[in-house]
């Protein structure tokens, strides 16, 4: 029997996973949003959307990974732990 151990990924590349996992998802709905918007629900809409989704995710995972540390920091100057 296989134990979860086995798929599990080292800790340090977990920001890379992250970006990843990010990039993956928000360019798929996002690509598929904007190409039904743009031109509808046409018969090859499957092919179109799925060859902006592989654009979307080129320029999206890349992005992500230059972005990700400026927003975490943005966010932790935004943000403040209080004791109530």
């Amino acid at each position: 029997m296989f134990g979860a151990d086995i798929l599990k990924i080292r800790k340090r590349f977990a920001p890379l996973l992250f970006a990843f996992f990010m990039a993956l998802t928000m360019s798929f709905f996002m690509s598929m949003v904007l190409t039904a918007i743009n031109i509808g629900f046409v018969e090859n809409f499957v092919a179109l959307w799925l060859r902006a989704f592989s654009v979307a995710f080129v320029v999206a995972f890349p992005l992500a990974m230059i972005v990700a540390p400026i927003i975490r920091r943005l966010v932790q100057r935004l943000t403040e732990d209080r004791l109530y």
